[in-house]
C-alpha cells in the first residue's frame, strides 16, 4: 500500500533569512486524508509544489519526500505519479470533456476502444454519462469539478494532493463537491495530503490535521 511521508520539510524563498514554515514531517498512510491547515500566505500551496516537483526557482527547499517507502525529492514531476487537484479545475479548453479525461489516462489502457470504455465508465461514475462529447465551457462548476478529479484519478496517481480546490465553490456546492471528491479518492485507498485555511475542510476529511 502507499504511504506518503514529509521528512523535515522546509522551503524559504532565494535570499530569505528564514523558513517558510516550521520543518514538517507527517505520514499520511494510503486511504488517509491528512489536512495541513494555516492562514494564507503561509506557504501551503509552496509545499504542494514541492511535494508534486514543480517547485518555483524562487525557492529552496530541503527535506525528504517518500512515496511507498521510495525517496521521490528529486524524481521528476511525470515520474513521481503524484496527482494534484487545485482551486481551478484547468480543463483544456480546445479538448471535449472525454478528451479531457483521456489526457489523464494510465498507459496500461491500450487501444482506442479500451482507451473510450474507461473514459466513459469514469464519466458514467461521475454522474455525468452522455458528456463526453461536451464542450468544457458549458459545465457547471460542479460539473468542472467532477472533470478534474477523475482526470486526476484515471492517471491511478500513487499519491493524490488537493491545494485548496473547494475555495472557490459557494457554501452548498462546496458540501456537494467535497462529499464526491473524498468519496472516491477514499475508494482508491490512495494517501491524500489536503492543504486548506477552512476548518470546515479538515471536518469533513476526518483524518489528522496538521498546523503549520
Amino acid at each position: 500500500m502507499n504511504t506518503l511521508a514529509l521528512s523535515d520539510v522546509e522551503i524559504r524563498r532565494h535570499g530569505a533569512s528564514g523558513p517558510l514554515f516550521a520543518p514538517l514531517s507527517l505520514i499520511v498512510p494510503a486511504g488517509t486524508i491528512t489536512t495541513v491547515m494555516g492562514p494564507s500566505g503561509i506557504g501551503k500551496s509552496t509545499l504542494i509544489d514541492f511535494i508534486g516537483g514543480h517547485l518555483g526557482s524562487g525557492f529552496v527547499a530541503t527535506g525528504k519526500i517518500m512515496l511507498n517507502g521510495l525517496d521521490v525529492t528529486h524524481v521528476r514531476a511525470e515520474n513521481r505519479r503524484i496527482g494534484i487537484l487545485f482551486q481551478d479545475e484547468l480543463l483544456f479548453p480546445h479538448l471535449s470533456v472525454g478528451d479531457n479525461l483521456a489526457f489523464g489516462l494510465a498507459a496500461r489502457h491500450h487501444g482506442r476502444a479500451a482507451r473510450r470504455r474507461a473514459v466513459d465508465a469514469a464519466l458514467e461514475q461521475a454522474g455525468l454519462a452522455g458528456f463526453h462529447d461536451r464542450d468544457p465551457a458549458t459545465l457547471s462548476g460542479g460539473q468542472r469539478a467532477r472533470v478534474a478529479l477523475m482526470r486526476a484519478l484515471l492517471a491511478e496517481p500513487r499519491a493524490l494532493l488537493l491545494d485548496e480546490p473547494f475555495a472557490k465553490l459557494d457554501a452548498e456546492l462546496r458540501t456537494e463537491i467535497r462529499s464526491f471528491v473524498f468519496s472516491h479518492i477514499r475508494a482508491r485507498g490512495v494517501p491524500v495530503l489536503l492543504v486548506s485555511h477552512d476548518a470546515s475542510d479538515a471536518d469533513a476529511a476526518a483524518g489528522p490535521v496538521v498546523a503549520m
